[in-house]
């Protein structure tokens, strides 16, 4: 079992606290939360291989939270027994890419994902267009493309976790051709159902940090629930979270790719 250097107290519980609820807020409403929670557990100089792992506490609360805090509609309920179908490949991707996670080394590790909040960050800053689109009731969605598409995205989610949340929508919208609203509640019960492999995975490896980590889950729950109930209609929220994402994402390109940045 890893155990962690860093002093854990005073004023670290309000910070991880709040960069969780940050987090919780950012998920709720599509995805790249996890680049401000592995942000923090790196500037505590945890290998990346830990603080990728200690980061899936916070992720299983939150994707939880979200899970229960939604409106119990009947259209959501439909939607919910239609996800059922992407459960196999996601969570068979997900067992795939958290056993590729704990025995690559840490420096390759935090290279990739260095490389991946370099494309997060390019599409931030491009600001893709919003995919405004009707669900379809007629579009067959048990097709191999889709289940291919989220076994891969089952196994990136298992292996980082940081973008899970764009890349179900994109499939969840783009291929399946649900619209972005039913397209969010079924990303919230599939992020679910794959962190939950992936973070058995991470405890029997030894490698998670319980106090940054519980402290992770408790701000990224307050925030779930917070978002899925307030935040997530507020008219400026997506344009105020990725004005904070750029500078979160850049901040730990800085630590990762620049070993004289000392925080």
């Amino acid at each position: 079992m890893y155990l962690c250097t860093m002093d854990f107290g005073g004023w670290d519980w309000p910070l991880f606290i709040g960069g969780g609820f940050l987090a919780g807020i950012i998920n709720t409403l599509a995805g790249n939360g996890s680049a401000i929670t592995l942000t923090l557990l790196l500037t505590t100089g945890m290998d990346a291989t830990v603080a990728n792992a200690t980061n899936r506490i916070g992720v299983l609360f939150q994707t939880f939270t979200s899970l229960v805090s939604l409106k119990r509609s009947k259209r959501t309920l439909i939607l919910l027994k239609h996800s059922s179908w992407y459960f196999l490949p996601t969570i068979l991707g997900s067992i795939g890419g958290a056993l590729l996670a704990v025995e690559i080394d840490d420096g390759t590790l935090e290279i990739i994902i260095g490389i991946f909040m370099i494309l997060l960050l390019g599409t931030l800053v491009l600001q893709p267009k919003k995919w405004l689109i009707s669900t379809d009731a007629k579009k067959e969605r048990k097709t191999p493309l889709n289940w291919i598409l989220m076994f891969i995205i089952g196994f990136y989610g298992g292996f980082i976790q940081m973008g899970i949340g764009i890349m179900m929508l994109a499939a969840l919208v783009l291929s399946a051709k649900f619209s972005l609203k039913d397209a969010n509640i079924i990303k919230l019960l599939l992020a679910f159902i794959l962190i939950i492999p992936a973070f058995i995975i991470y405890l029997l490896s030894g490698d998670i940090v319980w106090l940054p980590g519980i402290a992770l889950a408790i701000g990224a729950s307050i925030g779930a629930w917070f978002g899925t109930r307030y935040v997530l209609y507020h008219p400026k929220a997506n344009q105020y979270i990725r004005y904070i994402l750029i500078g979160i994402i850049i901040f730990a390109l800085l630590k990762i790719f620049t070993p004289w940045f000392e925080f």
